[in-house]
């Protein structure tokens, strides 16, 4: 190591005995995870990253930052890194939670753990991070256990269900005025869970009940997102698209009648193919042959079908995921189309800040590889941008928010129906 260069970042990743329980390894209060049927990432501790939002000091012209995926290149060109495992996940990681909003009030931030535990298909590893300057004990790699068994509450918050309908009555007035095609409207719940919550009760009820979505615990943001933004590996990208919901049946009959009208609903294939198009749209400049389903299939999760479909890819240009998540968010599935029209529209008649719901979550590593998804599903706990979880002192605020995608010939209740449905994964798992 040679001493007179600058302070950089030194990675080790070492193969462990597999672990059964990622989670465990995670800090009960400021849980940092991403994870899929037991596979997946969580970090300990925080070395560094990136940092973008109004809590900046003044006078700092947000135009002229780096963007995250600048900064991550500079991070990553100046570490040293001994990866021998070259899995997904293994070597310099960061964690990420992007506001929807470039006006929004919340922090973007990608977060450079000092320890990392992962797990890919049977093989387990720990990875340690630290800076060369500083002479830090590294934390514990232990599991830790689960704190107590809790609950929250959740009510309506600044949209509560008539202003809901209101608000998309107003979105059809937009659409039949030609100001937009599509405008995704969404509504908040806000409520608080105790101070002393270990938050990893409520990622595990997150990803058990809903383990083929994502499930991520980054910032305090908490949620189980089922559509992923892009992932990248080893020069492919791959997508999928949701857009277009209707509720699970009651019973086989009923479930199989409600698959069957989504999948031929002239209202939902034009939501659909909105979304598709401004994804491909987003990735052509980047990748070649890219390649899309010539239909959506019908996608199933515990409280809901949805229209799905897959793209995928390979990149001619060498961009990393980061790069790419900024090409595409917001894409026409979380805003609308045209996509400039609809974010002025959700400006106008949402009454609340969406911070980083529906904007982008997931991780990179130092190749520029990654997963990325639609924070979805999902509640911030520590709803205040700029004080952390343990200032709190008897409870904790939580805002959650979803939404619908709203064209013409869209029915009010019945998109604040479709909210209610997605608020089912987030409002089960507090409670």
């Amino acid at each position: 190591m040679d001493p007179n260069r600058p302070p950089h970042l030194v990675v080790e990743t070492r193969e462990i005995d597999p672990v059964e329980d990622l989670l465990a390894f995670a800090d009960p209060r400021e849980p940092l995870a991403w994870l899929r049927r037991g596979d997946g990432i969580v970090g300990v501790g925080y070395v560094g990253g990136y940092e973008r939002g109004p809590h900046l000091p003044p006078g700092i012209d947000l135009a002229r930052l780096p963007s995250a995926a600048d900064t991550w290149r500079q991070i990553t060109a100046d570490a040293e890194i001994d990866d021998p495992l070259g899995l997904p996940g293994t070597g310099l990681v960061a964690f990420g939670t992007l506001s929807f909003d470039e006006r929004s009030s919340a922090t973007s931030r990608l977060m450079v753990p000092r320890a990392i535990i992962g797990r890919h298909q049977g093989r387990s590893w720990v990875t340690r991070i630290r800076w060369t300057a500083a002479d830090l004990p590294q934390p514990a790699i232990e599991p830790v256990p689960y704190g107590p068994y809790w609950s929250g509450t959740l009510g309506p918050g600044a949209l509560d269900p008539a202003g809901y309908q209101a608000a998309v009555r107003a979105a059809l007035d937009a659409i039949a005025a030609g100001e937009v095609e599509k405008v995704v409207l969404a509504r908040d719940l806000v409520g608080t869970i105790p101070a002393e919550s270990d938050l990893r009760r409520l990622v595990r009820a997150l990803s058990d009940g809903y383990p083929d979505t994502w499930t991520f615990a980054v910032d305090g943001l908490v949620g189980a997102s089922p559509e992923t933004l892009v992932t990248v590996s080893g020069g492919s990208v791959t997508a999928r698209v949701l857009a277009g919901t209707i509720p699970r049946g009651a019973d086989a009959d009923d479930d199989a009648h409600a698959s069957d009208a989504l999948a031929h609903s002239d209202k939902d294939g034009n939501e659909h193919r909105f979304a598709v198009q401004s994804v491909l749209d987003a990735l052509a400049p980047h990748a070649r042959s890219l390649r899309a389903d010539d239909e959506p299939f019908t996608l199933e999760l515990p409280n809901l079908w949805h229209l799905a479909t897959d793209i995928a890819g390979e990149l001619h240009d060498h961009a990393s995921s980061l790069d790419l998540v900024a090409a595409l968010h917001p894409t026409a599935a979380v805003a609308g189309t045209p996509t400039d029209a609809a974010i002025e529209v959700i400006r106008r008649l949402e009454p609340f800040d969406r911070g980083r719901y529906a904007g982008p979550v997931g991780w990179v590593d130092a190749s520029g590889d990654g997963e990325w998804a639609i924070a979805l599903r999902c509640a911030q706990i520590g709803a205040a941008p700029a004080r952390r979880y343990a200032e709190y002192s008897d409870t904790i605020p939580v805002v959650a928010h979803a939404g619908a995608g709203i064209v013409a010939g869209s029915d009010p209740e019945t998109e604040l129906i479709e909210t209610r449905v997605k608020f089912r994964p987030i409002v089960d798992a507090l409670a």
